[in-house]
């Protein structure tokens, strides 16, 4: 089943490549979505695949970028047909 999940991360997630290193995660994975900066000085994450893949990948972010990580907070959302994942500014 397809599932779309958005992550929200705070901490010292701005400023030290976490755009980029959890776009090059998800080129192993069948995801598509997108990873942003928030004005908040958050970054958010929007995935959408398979939900067991969706959850591989997750888990692999939070393992690669823990020590940036304070707080993740995660929701569900309509699935929306993302055709690949890519870094927003």
């Amino acid at each position: 089943m397809k599932v779309c999940k958005r992550v929200q991360y705070q901490g010292h997630v701005q400023g030290v490549g976490f755009r980029y290193a959890t776009h090059d995660l998800a080129q192993r994975f069948a995801v598509a979505g997108y990873v942003k900066n928030l004005p908040d000085r958050r970054v958010e994450l929007v995935a959408e695949g398979e939900a067991a893949e969706v959850g591989r990948f997750l888990q692999a972010v939070a393992r690669q970028l823990a020590e940036h990580i304070e707080l993740r907070q995660e929701y569900d959302e309509a699935v929306q047909e993302f055709t690949e994942f890519e870094i927003r500014m």
